[in-house]
């Protein structure tokens, strides 16, 4: 009888369960799914022609749209000769590295023809992201925009715009990118710089056979346009400006800014920049413009990128006008528009700024020559921070860590240089080998870490852009030369500092970074520059897990590729 009761009552019961489900689900919160397919296609440029990896056959790949508090479901699916592992740069992943992509830190890649399920929720973000692959150098060409609106019935900060379009600056190779960087690894030197930069995958017509390579978009008169800018070059630092038009710089690294309004930005690898641009110059054709920034003594590819902004009903016979970009090696320009980025830290937006500091840990970041019997010059070129070269791993560092599998890595990464001296003196040119291992800093659940990066002038300076998975943090200080603990912390911006996920180390000087250990996990940071990634300029944090419930890693998904 009783049993018949329940049974009677079933229809009821999941009823009310549908209702207290509905009632446990935010309003507005929703499934996004995609399917990527990793495939090869022929794409010509410069009147080269050669197979690049893609997704789903674009260059670039497709932008993924989503809100603040959708849950993401991507089905990655590998048709091409690499292994492959796609990395969701600036989403937190909270307590979910499994989604987060880097080959061999947080899984093993995906094989030619297996698939893996990138499932991930999207909290407490919004704004201008973007994902790229993680493995070798195939970001070159497997690169994409992310676009994530904020909830439903939310409005912007700022005014809000007519329309939106991401401006995705990438870089592009004649030649097969593995291949030259095979060659480049094989003489134990850098490998060749691209052979162009690009806007949404095309030069521009500064360049040969690019007419139909040219980005436009086209503009109304008096309306307000969002830039979605993304710098996915691999090696190159980027100022961006449009002719004749002002920018208003409204995001960074999808944070809000305090608005300010500039010529020209600039932008570094792995970071993006939303900036406002109002149509209100006399209608024509004006070039939006990328070239690099380098104020050191290195090659760099300098050509300069195009695309038109073409008010409407204007012929495509009118010829654009140039921006007038910052000189090439502008640093003053590069330090003082670095020094304007302020979060907004609105009641709304607060800037939630450590204030003390549980674990302080030093980093110098230096390039080394170690020796190579079969390279060109019987030297190699390395690159390590506190004076050891990363090596990867052979299985993820997060399979390590989460089960417990000894002898993949170390968890005694130094806090500080094993010796300190004047790091951004004179050119040290003696001495320039580096250790090698897979050793990482385990830091304790929601403490609170300061990390000052320091530039060092082994072998030569030079600025780099590191960025940390699983964070934002804020950039509390930066300057030229060493870094002084007595004096420098008093000039730290503690109430609306710039929060980021990838922060430039200026070139000869230090920036200095707060988060709080709140994200359990194994996190990478690297440099974004990919020559020094593959050199080894880069390590992990071993997030430990919290005591609640939820400050814990998740238990792995089913489909997690196979080591």
């Amino acid at each position: 009888m009783a049993m018949g009761k329940i049974l009677s009552s079933g229809p009821i019961l999941l009823f009310l369960l549908y209702l207290v489900a509905l009632v446990s689900l935010p309003a507005d919160a929703a499934v996004k799914r995609y399917q990527f397919d990793v495939q090869v296609k022929n794409v010509s440029r410069l009147c080269h022609a050669k197979p690049i990896v893609t997704v789903n056959g674009m260059f670039p790949g497709p932008t993924i749209y989503a809100r603040d508090g959708d849950r993401v479901v991507i089905n990655v699916t590998n048709y091409a000769q690499y292994n492959m592992s796609i990395h969701w740069h600036g989403l937190k992943q909270l307590r979910n590295g499994w989604a987060d992509g880097p080959a061999y830190i947080t899984q093993c890649p995906i094989q030619n023809g297996h698939s893996y399920t990138y499932d991930f929720n999207v909290t407490g973000q919004r704004g201008t992201l973007w994902w790229h692959a993680h493995i070798f150098w195939l970001r070159a060409t497997v690169y994409g925009a992310i676009a994530i609106m904020p909830k439903q019935g939310t409005p912007f900060p700022f005014p809000q715009p007519y329309r939106e379009t991401n401006i995705v600056l990438g870089e592009w190779w004649n030649n097969d990118v593995e291949e030259v960087v095979k060659q480049g690894n094989k003489l134990g030197l850098p490998p060749n710089t691209s052979d162009a930069h690009t806007i949404n995958g095309k030069p521009g017509p500064l360049f040969p056979c690019s007419e139909k390579h040219t980005f436009a978009m086209e503009v109304e008169q008096g309306k307000t346009y969002l830039l979605r800018i993304i710098n996915a070059a691999l090696n190159d630092e980027l100022f961006f400006a449009v002719a004749g038009h002002n920018m208003t710089v409204v995001e960074i690294d999808a944070v809000y800014t305090k608005p300010f309004t500039t010529q020209a930005i600039l932008i570094a690898p792995g970071q993006t920049t939303n900036v406002l641009v109002q149509a209100n110059q006399a209608p024509g054709r004006y070039f939006m413009a990328a070239r690099p920034f380098m104020d050191a003594p290195l090659t760099v590819d300098n050509k300069t990128a195009t695309a038109i902004l073409q008010y409407k009903g204007i012929p495509n016979t009118i010829l654009p006008i140039l921006p007038k970009l910052p000189l090439p090696n502008d640093t003053a320009f590069a330090l003082s528009y670095s020094a304007k980025l302020r979060s907004l830290n609105s009641p709304l937006y607060a800037a939630n700024v450590p204030l003390k500091v549980d674990r302080r840990l030093f980093y110098t970041i230096g390039l080394g020559i170690n020796p190579c019997p079969t390279c060109l010059n019987g030297t190699r070129l390395t690159a390590s921070l506190n004076n050891i070269t990363f090596v990867m791993p052979h299985i993820g560092l997060l399979q390590a860590h989460y089960f417990n599998i000894k002898g993949v890595y170390t968890a005694d990464f130094p806090d500080r240089p094993p010796q300190p001296f004047n790091y951004t003196g004179a050119p040290l040119t003696a001495n320039l080998g580096t250790t090698s291992g897979t050793r990482l800093s385990k830091i304790a659940f929601n403490s609170t870490v300061e990390l000052v990066l320091q530039d060092t002038n082994l072998l030569t300076v030079e600025s780099h852009p590191f960025h940390l998975h699983g964070y934002n943090f804020f950039v509390v200080g930066t300057g030229i030369g060493n870094f002084d603990p007595a004096k420098d912390p008093a000039k730290f911006n503690l109430v609306d500092p710039p929060e980021r996920n990838t922060v430039g180390v200026p070139t000869g000087g230090w920036t200095a970074i707060r988060f709080r250990a709140d994200n359990p996990g194994v996190w990478f940071m690297h440099c974004h520059l990919e020559l020094h990634t593959g050199w080894g300029l880069k390590t992990a944090f071993v997030v430990e897990n919290g005591k609640g419930p939820d400050q814990s890693i998740l238990p792995p998904p089913k489909d997690l590729p196979p080591c």
